[in-house]
C-alpha cells in the first residue's frame, strides 16, 4: 500500500474521541430527553397517589425502558462502526477526518461481517485494563487485539 503507513495507537485514539463526541451528541439529543420524559411521567404519576404496587410497576417500566434504550445504543454503535468501516469510506467519521482507513490483511475493503467481528472483538480488547487496545502501540503492524482477531489493518494516509 503506497503512501500509507500503519496508524498507531494515538491516531486511532484521537479518531475514537471524535466518534465518541458524535455518539455522545446523539445520546444527548435523542436518548437523554427520552429517558427524562419517562422519569418525569413516572414521578408525576407517583405524585397523583399511586399505591405501592402501582409505584413498583412504574419503577419497573422505567427500568425496562432504560434497558431497551441501552440495548438500542449498543445496536446503533455497532451499526455505526460496522457500516462505516465496511463502506467505501473504510472508516468512521473520526477515522475519515484523520485520514485513517480499515482494511483486511491484503489492503482490501472489509466486509460488514468482518467489521462486525472487529466491533465485537473490541469487548475483548477492553478487558483487563484495555490491554487489547494498548497492543496497537507495540505490535509491528500496529494491530490491536480486535484487529488480530478480525484480520484487519488500520492505515494512516
Amino acid at each position: 500500500m503506497e503512501n500509507l503507513k500503519y496508524a498507531g495507537f494515538w491516531w486511532r485514539f484521537l479518531a475514537y474521541l471524535i466518534d465518541a463526541i458524535i455518539i455522545g451528541a446523539f445520546q444527548w439529543i435523542v436518548v437523554v430527553p427520552f429517558l427524562a420524559l419517562i422519569g418525569i411521567s413516572a414521578a408525576s404519576a407517583a405524585s397523583n397517589g399511586f399505591n405501592e404496587t402501582e409505584a413498583i410497576g412504574m419503577a419497573g417500566a422505567f427500568i425496562g425502558a432504560a434497558m431497551v434504550t441501552y440495548l438500542l445504543l449498543i445496536v446503533i454503535m455497532w451499526l455505526y462502526f460496522a457500516l462505516m468501516e465496511s463502506s467505501k469510506f473504510q472508516g468512521t467519521v473520526g477515522k475519515i477526518a484523520l485520514g485513517i482507513i480499515v482494511t483486511d490483511l491484503e489492503g482490501n475493503r472489509i466486509s460488514f461481517a468482518r467489521a462486525t467481528g472487529r466491533y465485537f472483538g473490541k469487548i475483548l480488547s477492553s478487558m483487563i485494563f484495555m490491554i487489547g487496545y494498548i497492543l496497537a502501540g507495540f505490535t509491528q503492524k500496529k494491530q490491536a487485539l480486535h484487529d488480530m482477531l478480525a484480520g484487519t489493518l488500520v492505515w494512516k494516509k
